[in-house]
């Protein structure tokens, strides 16, 4: 039977993630997931279940997020404007939609991304604005290093050594397109760009390139630290909340109409 026109959507959003157990459902702990779904499902009044773009850990915000959803219910029946408006009037502050579109039944909101944007914080001075959305580290790092050590993840495939033990991934290989630290007006951004992330991973990098910029490791010894594969080599993973998903790109025709 073919598929029904619009019966599949993307819905992106925006959510601070200070107060959940990260995106995916848990038992017993608030997640975004969660929350979404039981929105979705009071407004539309069937049971929905959302399928995320990946999985966020607990504390790491997403300023673009993306989950699909499944419905008989045509654009038209949605009243998709409203449905957002809607949503954003019963979702919490801290989880904000931004938009809804119909797409094609085939596009996945996880499988169909071709890559994602991660953003990382250190806030390098004492400012109140930034609490829980930067890691606030004062000691004196050497970004030019920290650069120089970025760019050897360009070269690598296997990012075995940045990935969180007993995951049951099938494979620990990622391909990074971008790996990029600046600095502006006391922060430090770290951007980081692949087309697909191992669990805590961003953080572990982080995390690690951190040590370099302290002096504790070269540039060399971050490389030896990737071809090693073992996670006890690296550094400590860098604390959530200076974590952002902030990008997800997808074909150009992902939509439907």
């Amino acid at each position: 039977m073919e598929a029904q026109p619009g019966k599949r959507y993307f819905v992106w959003l925006s959510y601070d993630g200070t107060v959940y157990s990260g995106w995916q459902i848990q038992p017993g702990s608030p997640t975004v997931q969660q929350t979404l779904n039981n929105a979705l499902s009071i407004l539309l009044r069937e049971d929905v279940e959302t399928t995320g773009a990946g999985r966020t850990d607990a504390g790491v915000h997403a300023s673009t997020f993306v989950a699909h959803f499944d419905t008989d219910k045509t654009p038209e029946t949605l009243n998709i404007p409203q449905l957002v408006y809607k949503l954003n009037r019963i979702l919490p502050s801290d989880i904000a939609i931004q938009r809804i579109e119909a797409v094609h039944p085939e596009i996945h909101a996880r499988f169909s991304a071709l890559n994602r944007t991660y953003h990382y914080f250190i806030c390098t001075q004492k400012d109140p604005f930034r609490v829980g959305r930067s890691w606030l580290f004062e000691r004196k790092l050497n970004l030019e290093t920290m650069q120089q050590a970025a760019d050897l993840l360009l070269g690598f495939e296997d990012f075995e050594s940045f990935s969180k033990t007993n995951t049951q991934v099938k494979t620990f290989l990622c391909d990074i397109s971008r790996a990029h630290w600046e600095e502006e007006e006391g922060i430090l951004r770290f951007e980081i760009t692949a087309d697909r992330f191992l669990r805590n991973m961003v953080r572990a990098i982080v995390g690690t390139l951190v040590e370099v910029g302290l002096g504790k490791i070269s540039p060399n010894d971050f490389a030896d630290i990737i071809e090693s594969k073992d996670r006890s080599q690296a550094g400590y993973s860098a604390p959530a909340a200076g974590l952002f998903l902030k990008e997800i790109l997808y074909p150009k025709d992902y939509r439907a109409i």
